[in-house]
C-alpha cells in the first residue's frame, strides 16, 4: 500500500490543483502596482497574474516590487503592472510532476509556477507548495524507516 504523502510527491500539477482547490488571482496589465499588492496582501498571496482578456502577459511578485517599484523609486499608486511585470514566464501544463518543479524552479531562478492548460490559466503552484509536498513525503519516509529499524 501507498501511503497519501508518497502519492503527493507523484501527482502531477493537476491533481495537486484539484486536491487544494484555491482560486487564481490576476488582474489587468493596465492595473496599478498598488491594486496588486493590496490584493496580494488581502489574499495572503506572492504573486498575480497579469492577463489582457484571457492572454496571461506575466505575473507580478513580492519580488518584482522590491526589484522593480521601490529600488527604482517608482510609485504603486501610479505605476501599471505592465510596466514591471516578470514578462520571461515560466510556465508549466497540468501534466507536469511536482517532482520535477523543483528542479524547474531552481533551474529558472522562479518561486511561483503559471499552470496553463491549452492556453487557459488554471492556477498556480508556489515553491512553498513543491517545499511542503517534499517535507511531508521525507517525513514519511522517516518514519517507515524507523518502523523497519524496531521490527
Amino acid at each position: 500500500m501507498i501511503h497519501t504523502s508518497l502519492i503527493n510527491i507523484l501527482i502531477n500539477v493537476g491533481q495537486f490543483l484539484e486536491q487544494n482547490k484555491r482560486q487564481t488571482w490576476s488582474l489587468s496589465s493596465n492595473n496599478t502596482v498598488k491594486q496588486a499588492i493590496q490584493l496580494m496582501a488581502d489574499r495572503n498571496i506572492g504573486c498575480v497574474l497579469v492577463n489582457d482578456g484571457d492572454k496571461l502577459l506575466g505575473v507580478f511578485t513580492e519580488r518584482d516590487y522590491a526589484r522593480k517599484v521601490i529600488l527604482m523609486g517608482k510609485h504603486s499608486h501610479d505605476t501599471q503592472l505592465h510596466e514591471v511585470m516578470s514578462r520571461e514566464l515560466v510556465t508549466v501544463s497540468p501534466e507536469f510532476k511536482i517532482a520535477d518543479c523543483m528542479k524547474l524552479m531552481t533551474e529558472k531562478k522562479v518561486r511561483h509556477l503559471p499552470v496553463q492548460d491549452n492556453g487557459k490559466n488554471v492556477g498556480v503552484i508556489s515553491i512553498g507548495d513543491v517545499v511542503n509536498l517534499m517535507i511531508d513525503e521525507q517525513k514519511y519516509l522517516i518514519e517507515q524507516l524507523q518502523k523497519y529499524i524496531v521490527n
